[in-house]
């Protein structure tokens, strides 16, 4: 079952590879978040779409929006990835795709890798938007941007 526009996020908690605890609640109330899923650390794609994200970080902090980002790479893999692109927001291992289950991430074309899915989620938890694309890294970052500029003409 997947996750549509005016579900609420899924709550999840993790344990992250520096040893925290992570509870996705903690945000739900006080900020915007953007999740975005991706299929692998270090493969060219995912590594502009990170880069994408790492490069619209501040735009995002302006408008008062967290980004995670999500994929079943180790969290050794994720503080290598991480450190090598100097990505200053959160990276999460899903090696068991607990999470990527609950929301309901399909996977690649082939089967074989989980999707590229980016959810945008208001501060009242409402998932608000879903951007599913394999082929289209930056498409992720300017629809984010766009709707959570959006929540705050909303207001």
């Amino acid at each position: 079952m997947s996750i549509k526009i005016g579900d609420k996020c899924p709550i999840f908690k993790t344990t992250l590879q520096d040893g925290q605890h992570f509870d996705i609640s903690n945000l739900i109330g006080v900020k915007n978040v953007v999740i975005f899923f991706y299929p692998k650390d270090f493969t060219p794609n995912c590594t502009k779409e990170v880069c994408a994200f790492r490069d619209n970080y501040e735009a995002f902090q302006a408008l008062n929006c967290d980004v995670i980002g999500i994929s079943s790479d180790s969290g050794a893999s994720h503080n290598r990835f991480a450190e090598k692109h100097k990505l200053p927001y959160l990276l999460i291992s899903d090696g068991a795709k607990k999470i990527q289950k609950q929301f309901g991430v399909p996977k690649n074309l082939f089967g074989l890798l989980p999707g590229r899915v980016t959810y945008i989620i208001d501060t009242n938890g409402i998932v608000r938007g879903i951007y599913n694309s394999q082929t289209d890294p930056f498409g992720h970052i300017q629809k984010g941007l766009e709707l959570v500029k959006g929540f705050e003409s909303s207001i």
